[in-house]
């Protein structure tokens, strides 16, 4: 996806008959870069509020290890939505039938094919898109922006591939990690409402 395409589909969205938890949702994965079941299945005591640190743990991860999100103000924002939304379930989303369930994986690509599908109609100029695409357009527009390769991987998780790269890189990057993900969420608020954002590629020196 394009600057623009986000726009265009954050629009969309915007217009599509579903529950906010959906938005919110399809919002999160965007923000995060995180798989859709790493969200989908996420529980609320993985999500540690006060430091704005999200993590996921291993049973849960392609790679069988633990992983760190690090939330931007905005994901926090919508964790405390859907924190409220939840009602007292144990998932951040969970099934609307029944509340000890986490929402079926099928209910988010059924709403990216409606909204690809009311653009078609409306002749908005928005290719198809699924869910997964939401984790490559930050990866790839992430990379356009100039961040560095080795911080982008970290928060795909990528980091338990099988290239030499990833293999004899063990730093976590946790700070410019941070920073990252917050300019990538300033610079996707900016492109929903068909603006533009100047990111900042590294945080700013500590005590500076």
């Amino acid at each position: 996806m394009s600057p623009l395409e986000i726009y265009l589909m954050s629009k969309q969205l915007g217009s599509v008959a579903t529950y906010p938890t959906i938005r919110l949702a399809l919002r999160m994965i965007l923000l995060t870069l995180v798989r859709k079941s790493e969200l989908i299945e996420a529980t609320w005591d993985e999500i540690d509020f006060e430091n704005a640190i999200w993590t996921i743990p291993k049973q849960r991860m392609k790679g069988r290890k633990p992983h760190v999100v690090y939330l931007s103000r905005q994901a926090v924002d919508i964790f405390i939505a859907l924190h409220t939304c939840a009602a007292g379930s144990k998932f951040v989303l969970p099934s609307r039938y029944d509340a000890n369930r986490c929402m079926s994986r099928t209910t988010l690509n059924r709403i990216t094919q409606i909204v690809a599908e009311r653009a078609k109609t409306a002749g908005v100029p928005l290719e198809p898109f699924t869910v997964h695409d939401l984790r490559r357009t930050g990866s790839t527009l992430l990379n356009e922006a100039g961040f560095n390769r080795d911080w982008i991987e970290k928060c795909l998780a990528h980091e338990e591939g099988s290239s030499s790269r990833s293999i004899y890189n063990k730093a976590e990057y946790a700070e410019q990690r941070r920073h990252m993900l917050q300019e990538w969420a300033n610079m996707v608020d900016a492109w929903a409402e068909e603006g533009a954002y100047t990111s900042t590629l590294f945080p700013a020196p500590k005590g500076g």
